[in-house]
């Protein structure tokens, strides 16, 4: 019988993917994440944890070093960026995620971004709360130009509900899909050309600060930019430089570089910046599909099994 330590939020004791982990003879301890925890108690919960059922909160080398009993940290999402890959894989701890479980609800998010901005929704309903009726002019997406960058599940749905709505679709992406009906270009020519740029690139080293002030510099003064992936993608600083000198129009951020977003960021003074709270993979339908993948990947890997998505530094 293991002890399997659960810290996705939405997930509580008698519910299904907890009914399925002890019908399978396994223990179940909650501790869920929701903001910022005390020094070291994630560290002692995974002293016990045989394996873990993981939100997005960091999980790292030092975090490890007493988890001695640990044999997969299984993220119910996409991104692993949290966790220390290399430092697991040096314990053999075996890392998944559930890529494609949330691809359906990023990529509606993406669009619902993007229509807010064009819509200057922001605006309206800051307008509107301080009592006056705004009449601002705003723009269609149909005819208008949608820059992706990075092509993953995500974005290719992306893609499909843009090119329905009548947009044209630009993407940059080192892994061209030719079945799918989209102009490639390099990063540079999608960035100049596009009324609007959805980010959907892994975080990687390689990504950190992707969208900097050079960047910026490229993009229309009517465009706007549009972030489901992680904050890490973007240079925040040029980001709000950008938007305050109207270097671009806006921004739709589910996503920022610190989370929850501090009282104190400048990125909450401007009325044309939307920011929702890291809500796109967050559905109902998305939910339980991730969390059932990542149950089963625990499950697999307690069996002596490989996972069926492993990730690898």
């Amino acid at each position: 019988m293991a002890r399997i330590l659960v810290t996705t939020d939405y997930l509580h004791p008698g519910d299904e993917i907890d009914d399925l982990l002890r019908s399978n003879g396994h223990t179940t301890v909650y501790s869920p994440a929701r903001g910022s925890r005390q020094p070291g108690e994630l560290a002692d919960l995974l002293t016990t944890a045989d394996a873990v059922l993981a939100a997005s909160e960091p999980i790292t080398a030092e975090m490890l070093v007493q988890a001695t009993s640990l044999k997969i940290i299984a993220r119910s999402g996409v991104g692993y960026d949290s966790v220390d890959i290399d430092a697991a894989a040096a314990r053999s701890i075996v890392v998944t995620n559930t890529p494609g479980a949330n691809s359906n609800a990023v990529a509606e998010m993406a669009l619902m971004l993007i229509l807010m901005c064009a819509r200057r929704v922001g605006d309206t309903l800051d307008g509107v709360e301080r009592g006056d009726w705004p009449r601002n002019d705003t723009v269609e997406l149909r005819g208008s130009t949608l820059g992706i960058v990075g092509f993953g599940p995500s974005a290719k749905l992306l893609a499909g509900l843009a090119r329905a709505v009548g947009m044209r679709v630009l993407v940059h992406t080192a892994y061209p899909d030719e079945t799918i009906d989209v102009q490639y270009r390099e990063l540079d020519a999608v960035l100049g050309d596009s009324d609007f740029v959805s980010l959907h690139a892994r975080p990687t080293a390689d990504t950190v600060g992707l969208i900097g002030a050079r960047e910026f510099g490229l993009m229309k003064n009517t465009a706007s930019l549009i972030n489901t992936a992680r904050g890490s993608l973007v240079d925040e600083d040029a980001l709000v430089a950008a938007v305050r000198t109207h270097q671009i129009a806006g921004a739709g951020l589910d996503v920022v570089d610190v989370e929850p977003l501090p009282a104190n960021s400048p990125l909450r003074e401007f009325p044309n910046v939307v920011i929702t709270s890291h809500l796109a993979g967050q559905t109902v339908q998305a939910r339980a599909s991730a969390s059932r993948a990542a149950a089963e990947e625990i499950l697999r890997v307690l069996n002596g099994l490989p996972p069926a998505s492993p990730v690898r530094a």
